[in-house]
């Protein structure tokens, strides 16, 4: 298989320099994100949530290796940025820049293409080269490896470098060879996890240019820790605690029902829910006001905030069955009767993602136009509607546990969206956020629900959102509303 050469190798893991032309952009179709048009490529960002899959798969197992492979992919990926690192016979007689072209075989005889994911230098004898993708996003690479090696998802060789050959470099106008050889399941990794998301947030939410970005800001305030995200996994990884400031959990007597919803769910709506919130910041950043042929990295950024939100299991129109936001905003609709174009329903489309789907592409136009200051406001009003399913999925699992018999799993859930969310309510109203905290954390027990209620419902306002918008717990049984 020849894989084709990719239009765009950059990710969340690397500064934003896309070198994409404005007309390209506007003229050539890539696959649609539940109905959102993407103006360049990102289905190796679309391709998190397989990760997502792949880790969940392991959880679900419940048992100790299980947990130990979940782990694994949790940090090491598997389907997003994957590259090679080869080791040469001969080191480096001349630096290879970051993105030159690099071309080998597959172990079929196949052209491989690639780039130099960094910068190397003369005298290196360890490359990485980071394998093309293409816009066929069930085949937006074929070399998947990284965590996924042992696990119950079997990796992808298909497009792999073969394991001893030649490499053939690019720069400029002069081509060299490379002899290397590599181990192909050891030595395939991925530059792009969901562990990445929370590690790498102190320098790319925190101290970047324009930093600190305020969503950002507030869970650092909160939690103390710039990965407070990797260290809330990692604690339920461990069966241990975290030791924040603010916000504690302490696992260690949590089964595995209970730590997999924790896991699970803090990775996508903790740890790439910030970093959506960031890719929309980095395209603001770049923006250039007034300018319409200015801001094709701006686009590009935005579009990549759309793939970390979405992911490749809800389709080109939004119909399938993710694994990232956009997937709990559905879920919990049904819950609240806010399923639907203006809510009102019980299944399809959350209101949420529809109007968070709207200010996706609102934003992405007023980007192409040079409107920055409007493209901020879209900004600002998807990071507010994005607090409405986490604060239904704390309200859910706090009322289950008013009303039911509950164990692990349940409390679990409500902890969890409680994390996800509690920051903002503690900027707004720390005394509202304690009574939350406190009778929704972990080991927290039975609640007293209509107080955890109405300490949200007290800061609606503060968090630019509407009761009508987060709707209330409907009773199928009853057909009405718990007051």
């Amino acid at each position: 298989m020849i894989l084709g050469l990719c239009a765009l190798l950059l990710s969340s893991t690397s500064a934003h320099k896309y070198n994409v032309d404005a007309r390209s952009l506007q003229t050539e179709e890539y696959p649609k994100v539940a109905g959102y048009r993407p103006l360049s490529q990102i289905t190796d960002h679309n391709a998190i949530d397989m990760d997502q899959a792949a880790m969940e798969t392991e959880l679900a197992f419940g048992t100790p290796d299980s947990y130990k492979r979940a782990e694994i992919i949790y940090q090491e990926g598997g389907n997003s940025k994957s590259y090679a690192a080869v080791t040469l016979d001969e080191a480096l007689k001349t630096d290879l820049p970051k993105g030159s072209v690099i071309m080998g075989e597959n172990e079929a005889g196949e052209v491989v293409s690639g780039r130099a994911m960094d910068q190397f230098f003369t005298g290196d004898k360890v490359i990485h080269v980071q394998y093309d993708t293409t816009s066929d996003q069930a085949n937006h690479v074929s070399c998947r490896v990284g965590g996924l090696v042992g696990s119950s998802t079997d990796p992808l060789f298909d497009g792999c470098l073969i394991e001893s050959g030649s490499l053939e470099t690019t720069v400029g106008d002069a081509k060299n060879s490379l002899s290397y050889t590599y181990d192909r399941e050891v030595n395939n990794d991925n530059n792009r996890t969901l562990a990445g998301f929370s590690l790498v947030a102190e320098e790319r939410m925190y101290r970047c240019d324009n930093c600190p970005y305020m969503d950002f800001k507030i869970f650092y305030d909160y939690y103390g820790e710039f990965d407070y995200a990797h260290q809330y996994a990692m604690a339920c990884f461990g069966s241990t605690s975290t030791n924040f400031p603010n916000g504690n959990a302490d696992f260690k007597d949590y089964d595995y029902d209970g730590r997999t919803q924790i896991i699970k769910k803090t990775t996508a709506y903790m740890g790439a829910y910030m970093y959506v919130l960031r890719e929309l910041e980095d395209a603001l950043d770049d923006c250039s006001q007034s300018c319409v042929t200015c801001n094709d990295d701006p686009v590009h950024a935005w579009d990549e905030a759309v793939a970390f939100y979405t992911g490749t299991y809800e389709g080109p129109n939004g119909e399938g069955s993710g694994k990232m936001f956009y997937a709990v905003a559905d879920k919990r609709c049904a819950n609240f009767f806010t399923c639907g174009d203006k809510g009102g329903s019980m299944g399809g489309t959350s209101r949420a993602n529809v109007e968070v789907f709207d200010q996706f592409k609102k934003g992405q136009q007023n980007l192409l136009d040079g409107k920055c200051k409007e493209a901020r406001a879209n900004k600002e009003k998807i990071a507010n509607i994005m607090h409405i399913p986490l604060i239904q999925g704390t309200l859910r699992y706090g009322y289950v546990k008013y009303t039911e018999q509950f164990g692990d799993k349940q409390e679990a859930e409500g902890a969890v969206f409680m994390a996800g969310v509690i920051p903002y309510v503690h900027k707004c109203n720390p005394d509202d956020a304690k009574i939350i905290y406190d009778n929704m954390k972990v080991g927290s027990g039975k609640p007293d629900f209509p107080a955890v209620k109405a300490a949200f419902e007290r800061n609606y306002k503060c968090l630019g959102i509407t009761c009508g918008e987060v709707g209330g717990i409907y009773r199928r049984v009853e057909k009405d509303y718990y007051d």
